[in-house]
């Protein structure tokens, strides 16, 4: 990996998962908060595999902790059904999980925002986190509108396979850019935009 000097250096890594089962295994009272950690995590998605609406209470408690408002938060969630609805859809018609979700959801965001999803990541600088976690209300009620124009367009067809599910992202992409469009025009003002809820000191470390 590419060290401080700019060379190449041999490097010692491990994925997310690989460093909490070496912390298990340290037999320290300093690894001990990270095990009381890891178990009261494992309960409480032993919890909300039992009752789902949890992991949702959970999740508005995190945005609020962040600073988010509740108009906010109610739009992330609402846009979140929205987004389930479409995945259900394309589970369900022969699209599969994972690359071809990903194709998809470009497809839309390409149409109605004007950039991809990378780009729009890296206008926000954002690297890991989630570009929805980081929208502004407007910008989560376009996705939304995109997303749930793909699927009821999608439905109407009867779209199956990536082909016509392309052309149903399209469409719907299309729906949510000329309102897009259209909102610009009256306000002056771009919806798609660089700002984010990153903490201070990540903004600062991004901008450089």
């Amino acid at each position: 990996m590419a060290a401080e000097d700019g060379k190449q250096r041999l490097t010692d890594v491990a994925t997310a998962e690989t460093l909490l089962r070496l912390v298990q295994s340290v037999p320290s009272p300093k690894a001990e908060p990270i095990k009381l950690w890891l178990a009261k995590v494992g309960c409480e998605r032993m919890q909300e595999m039992a009752d789902p609406a949890l992991s949702l209470e959970r999740a508005r408690e995190t945005w609020q902790k962040h600073g988010r408002s509740e108009k906010w938060i109610q739009q992330r969630m609402t846009g979140q059904e929205t987004r389930n609805k479409l995945t259900d859809y394309w589970k369900g018609h022969d699209i599969k999980e994972g690359e071809e979700y990903v194709i998809l959801t470009n497809i839309i965001h390409q149409e109605w925002a004007g950039v991809d999803v990378k780009t729009h990541k890296t206008m926000k600088s954002l690297k890991s986190q989630n570009l929805r976690d980081h929208m502004s209300e407007a910008e989560l009620i376009f996705t939304a509108l995109a997303e749930l124009s793909t699927r009821q367009i999608a439905e109407s067809v009867d779209a199956s396979g990536m082909n016509e599910n392309e052309a149903a992202a399209k469409t719907g992409g299309g729906i949510a850019k000329r309102a897009r469009l259209e909102l610009e025009g009256k306000t002056g003002r771009r919806v798609v935009s660089s700002e984010n809820y990153l903490p201070l000191g990540m903004k600062k470390l991004a901008e450089k």
